[in-house]
């Protein structure tokens, strides 16, 4: 039997290290990495730029009054009147959006992964495609058209906008949440299972459970492609100037149709363009870190 000698042991790691990197692969790695610095930078310049813009003339308007007011016996130049009616109508249509796709979209996204097969499968999968690049003035037409059958033509009811909201959403979720229910190693389900743990229970106390961090943020994503919606607003909600907190009957004000109709009368109207949507972004920023806070409080905790 050979016996290693030391000078052998020693010779081991020399063998194993890396050779030295040449000047050239040091020149080209700082210079991809200087590209991929630039690029960042560059694509950092427009959204700086509307930040700035939305922050610098939507705090000319941007105050408590602003905030707590309606546009009642608001007229011509007066600089008094705000958007409370409109906010609220945001929340509740996006609400309701939320409750309508995050449900169907969830499941859709659970039966894709987890029990999709044959024609059916690729039926809802095409659909889906097809639904991710319809424009939304598409949907508000659909939405319009679905309650003018059913209610006649002078129904208005923010529960239109939230249809239309819903289908602009749905695609997106399902989208997302295939995605991240799609990373969980099939180890732990294969786990799972041989603990004799049933199929839809494992689906959902360790494939939700793993993914629930991915899920949240999804749905944050669409619920910030929706919120800013106008086209669809419009033709189905349309814009009034009082507060409306019935989302089944009545017309109701958005933010995105509030600066529109706003931005449309000039003057004085334009500032409150600007402050809505300052406003808008502070909706969509809160909602974001609601969302990771979600997140973080119901991901699963792994020991290190």
């Amino acid at each position: 039997m050979a016996v290693s000698t030391s000078q052998d042991v020693a010779a081991v790691p020399a063998a194993l290290a890396f050779p030295p990197v040449s000047a050239g692969r040091r020149f080209v790695d700082r210079f991809a990495r200087s590209i991929i610095a630039i690029a960042f930078a560059v694509a950092l310049i427009p959204l700086i730029s509307l930040l700035w813009i939305v922050i610098s003339r939507g705090v000319k308007m941007f105050s408590w009054d602003f905030l707590s007011t309606d546009m009642v016996g608001v007229f011509g130049d007066m600089t008094s009147g705000g958007a409370v009616h409109a906010i609220v109508g945001t929340l509740l249509i996006t609400g309701a959006a939320v409750l309508i796709s995050v449900p169907l979209g969830l499941l859709t996204a659970i039966y894709l992964v987890e029990y999709g097969r044959g024609p059916l499968a690729r039926a809802i999968t095409f659909l889906v495609d097809v639904m991710t690049g319809i424009p939304s003035i598409v949907a508000g037409l659909f939405a319009f058209a679905l309650f003018v059958l059913i209610f006649g033509p002078a129904y208005r009811a923010g529960l239109m906008g939230a249809v239309a909201l819903s289908v602009l959403m749905t695609p997106v979720v399902v989208r997302s949440v295939e995605e991240m229910l799609r990373l969980v190693p099939n180890e732990l389900r294969e786990a799972s299972y041989a603990l004799g743990v049933p199929k839809w229970l494992t689906i959902i106390k360790v494939v939700l459970r793993t993914s629930v961090a991915g899920i949240v943020t999804g749905i944050m994503l669409s619920i910030a492609r929706v919120i800013g919606e106008t086209a669809p607003l419009l033709i189905t909600v349309g814009m009034m100037t009082r507060m409306n907190t019935n989302i089944f009957d009545g017309r109701m004000a958005t933010l995105p149709v509030f600066a529109y109709t706003e931005y449309s009368k000039g003057g004085v109207g334009i500032d409150r363009a600007w402050a809505a949507a300052l406003t808008l972004i502070i909706i969509v920023m809160g909602l974001n870190l609601i969302a990771r806070l979600i997140a973080r409080k119901f991901s699963p905790k792994f020991n290190r």
